[in-house]
């Protein structure tokens, strides 16, 4: 019996090692929670800053520069075409007149 009795506190001392440890990891497991809580709000990444990217800056400088030829000649065939336009009436209006006058 006594054999049974030792083993059964060496059992009972086991268990309470075990459970204060278990009860220790649990304090130690609550405590990086409520830091990991305190610290989130606390820390906020910022975005990274992006470098100098020359690739982007050429190819919107060939747009502007695509597009603002691309204006240019159709401002430069508007104004051909109007002139085209202009030297017709007035060619038409002076024949106009002619055939008025009956030449």
């Amino acid at each position: 019996m006594s054999d049974a009795l030792d083993k059964a506190a060496r059992e009972a001392v086991e268990a309470a090692d075990n459970s204060e440890m278990v009860r220790s990891i649990a304090a130690i497991l609550a405590a990086q929670q409520l830091l990991n809580q305190q610290q989130a709000p606390a820390y906020q990444q910022q975005p990274a800053k992006s470098e100098f990217d020359a690739k982007k800056w050429v190819v919107i400088g060939g747009v502007v520069v695509s597009v603002g030829l691309v204006g240019a000649l159709f401002a430069v065939a508007i104004a051909i075409g109007a002139t085209c336009a202009t030297a017709c009436l007035l060619i038409l209006r002076s024949m106009w007149r002619d055939y008025l006058k009956g030449k």
